[in-house]
Parts: structure tokens; sequence; C-alpha cells
């Protein structure tokens, strides 16, 4: 088997394990490349960056293969539909990839897969697709529009057009289909940035300081993540810079009980750990081993003595830890509309039905965890989508049913280029393409000093 073929294979796998059996791809493509370390970095990048090109592109795709091919997508069997996928992926959006070969390797692919007879099917719909590219007729209607030319789901446009204007909107799509590099959070407990940056340099990466936070950079241009020493080393950690607000927001104090009810993979847990200097308690729970297994693979790595992770569901009560926490955070289960742009295939998967679901869950969760606080502590609330109803609706409904609590306004634990962004009576919405980060919402709540009876449902 020659390279070429063996890397198509490989993202042929990956969009049918994620198209056809519903896996998600950030997994499948981490253990394909972890499961293939010996490849050569650049064909990991090609297999990387069709993978998830054609996932992101993918309503815009099976749209321009509808024009060009007799048979719709739809209709194709599910190894040739992904093999044509990926093809058009790479004549549209890979100018290094000559035609001649994007279309002779998808034929081959064909073959291999057992397809013999339709190998002139796939040279044909792609040939044709190769001389018309630059003629594809988009839709004139402006919800078809977005959709199609963002291969964004209609039902997502909506709910985002109730709350934003149509610019707003296309600059978040935009964004999401961007390159972005990682971005960390440099470990203040193990090295000083400039000390980190220093260090990854000198491993092949690219570093660049992020303009909201002193300690948070971007990189880009390693190889492969896991392999470099300051990773291993835990001298930082891979969180976007919206969560990292959480732990400006929260501001601990020496000494602090904090409790995280949705922590893995820990990174809130670990930076208000950071944050406690040695001193508190920080005990970062999960529903599942599984989960609570990869908190504890960061606190190994991290160093940290003050935090513990925890098996335990946010939706059962525990008696023990009530008025126990002086913070808690409460980053809770939601659609994921504002990370849309790190996991590709999210907004196939996602329905309107989950999403309101998914608000009424993080109600019941708000519920049982609001008793945890201190009279006088603090509960933080925030999600990584963009939907009023499981965000600015529930901050809501939460001060209705809890009059223990109020409303604080976060600006002044914010950066300067975030302080004029706050709204809605003090909770901050940062979006993508407008606010260097992913979507993410952040809404802060303190207890009474003296806690009366709380309304329940």
């Amino acid at each position: 088997m020659n390279k070429a073929v063996n890397e198509r294979e490989l993202v042929l796998d990956i969009l049918m394990e994620v198209s056809e059996k519903g896996m998600y791809s950030h997994i499948v493509l981490r253990e394909v490349l972890s499961k293939y370390q010996y490849m050569d970095k650049k064909e990991r990048a090609f297999i990387t960056r069709v993978s998830e090109g054609t996932l992101e592109h993918m309503l815009e795709l099976d749209y321009i293969l509808d024009q060009f091919s007799k048979v719709k997508v739809r209709k194709m069997k599910p190894v040739i539909r992904n093999i044509l996928r990926s093809a058009v992926y790479q004549l549209k959006y890979m100018d290094t990839v000559p035609d001649s070969a994007v279309c002779n390797e998808a034929v081959k692919l064909a073959v291999r897969k057992g397809f013999v007879n339709l190998k002139g099917f796939v040279n044909g719909v792609l040939r044709n697709v190769a001389r018309n590219l630059d003629n594809v007729k988009y839709p004139q209607e402006e919800l078809q529009r977005l959709s199609v030319r963002y291969s964004m789901p209609e039902w997502i446009l909506k709910l985002w057009l109730q709350s934003y204007d149509g610019a707003t909107v296309e600059r978040m799509l935009a964004a999401f289909q961007a390159e972005t590099p990682l971005t960390v959070r440099c470990n203040l407990q193990h090295n000083a940035p400039e000390e980190l940056v220093r260090k990854l340099t000198r491993e092949g990466a690219v570093v660049q300081q992020h303009p909201y936070l002193p300690y948070a950079f971007t990189i880009s241009g390693y190889d492969y993540l896991a392999d470099l020493d300051s990773f291993q080393n835990g001298d930082f950690y891979v969180q976007d810079v919206s969560s990292m607000l959480v732990g400006e927001i929260a501001s601990p104090k020496e000494g602090d009980t904090v409790m995280d009810v949705c922590a893995a993979p820990g990174g809130k847990s670990l930076h208000i750990a950071e944050k406690l200097n040695g001193t508190g308690r920080v005990q970062a729970r999960d529903l599942s081993s599984y989960k609570v297994e990869l908190i504890e693979d960061n606190i190994l790595r991290s160093g940290f003595q003050n935090i513990e992770a925890v098996v335990w569901d946010a939706l059962e009560l525990d008696e023990s830890a009530k008025e126990t926490a002086d913070i808690l955070l409460a980053d809770l289960p939601c659609s994921g509309l504002g990370v849309l742009g790190r996991k590709t295939d999210l907004k196939y998967k996602a329905t309107l039905e989950n999403a309101q679901k998914l608000a009424e869950l993080q109600r019941q969760i708000l519920q049982t965890v609001q008793c945890y606080v201190k009279p006088g502590g603090k509960l933080l609330y925030s999600t990584c989508t963009i939907h009023a109803a499981e965000n600015m609706e529930n901050v809501d409904w939460f001060l209705e049913h809890f009059p223990a609590f109020s409303l604080m306004d976060i600006r002044e634990s914010l950066p300067e280029e975030l302080k004029g962004d706050v709204q809605n009576r003090g909770c901050l919405q940062l979006l993508p393409g407008v606010h260097q980060s992913d979507g993410f919402f952040i809404a802060a709540f303190q207890k009474k000093a003296e806690s009366g009876k709380n309304k329940k449902e």
C-alpha cells in the first residue's frame, strides 16, 4: 500500500465512524493519530485537515455533489458518499493537491473498498465537479445561503438570528471555519509565562501571547502535543481563554473550599487550585469513573496537592456538602453550540429538542447544587453554548426560584478588552469572531450572608 492511499483510507475510516456510526470526530481522530504516531508529521497533518475539513463543510460538499451527480448524495452507498465528500473537499479547499491526483486516488480507494463497478461513476462525478467548481450556484435566500455556505443546520441559524443580527451571525460562522491554534494556560506554580514561552519555542512550537490574559498563549507548529516535555511535566494546561475567565471571576481567597460539580477534564478546578497557592481545598466532581480518571491524570501532571477528583452525579443531593463551599463552579452540560469550530460534527448531531432538554437538565442540577454554597459564598454558572434558553433564561429562572442569591456584576474581574461586553445585568456572552475565544457564557451569583429558606419548584 503506498502512503497516499494509506492516508486517504484512514480519512475514509474516520468519516465512516463519524457520519455513519455516530462517533465523535475529535475522539476518533485523536485515537487514529495516537495509533499512527510513527507516520510523518505531514501525513498526519493531511489526515487531520481532510477529516476535519470534510466534516466541517459537509452540507456544502453534499450540495455541490447533488448539482453534479445524477445519484443524489443521500442515495449513494456510504463508502462512496464519503470518498466523494473528502475528494470534493480537497478539490475546493486544498490547492496543494492536484485535481488529477484527487480524482485518481478516490477511484483507487473505491476499488480497494470493493466497488470496482463504481470507479467510472466516482471518476466521472469528480472530474465534472473539478471542471465546474467555479460555476456552483448557491442559494439566493439568506437562510439557505448561510446554511450551505457555512454548512450550518438551519435550525441553529434561526436560533441565533433570534438574538443577533445577520452580520454578527455570519462573523460567528466564519470564525467557526477559520483555523484556530490551540490555547493553553501557563501553570504558574511550575514556571513564569516567559519561561514557558522559551520551553515551548525550544520544542518547536510557535507561541503567541493571548490578548486577554498574561498567562494565556496560543500554540501551533508542534508535531504531537503529548510528546512535548512541557506538556508531560504539567508546565501548561490546554484550555480556552473563555474557560480561564471563570477562574478570574471566581477570584478565590487563600484557604477557600471550592467545589466543581461537572469538572471533567478539570481545567477550571486546576486553575483555581493554582490560584489558592497550595492552600484550601478543591473537589472536582463528575459523573463517571472515566471522566474522573481524566481529571486525575491532569491533577497528576500539575503536581497540585490541594485538589481531589470524586465520582458524583450532580443531580444527586450530597447532604454532607450543604453550605460547605465558598465557591461553587457549575459549568453545566449544554448543546455545545459555542465550540462548533473545535467539535466539527457536533452541529449535525445536535437538535433543538435536545438543547431544550439540556436547558431543563441545567435547572435540575442548579436546584440540587445551590445548597452547597455557604452563606456569603459564590456560585459560578457557565456553559459553552450560544443559546438563550441554556444561558440567560436559566439565570432568570434561578433568581426567581432561589431568592437567597443575587446576580453579581463580573465586569471588574475581566480584562479591559471584555468589560464593555458585559450585558444582561452583569453576565457575559462570548461569541466566536466577535471575541477571541470560543462561544461561552458566564454568570456569577452571590448567596446572602444569612441564607433564608430557598423557594423550590
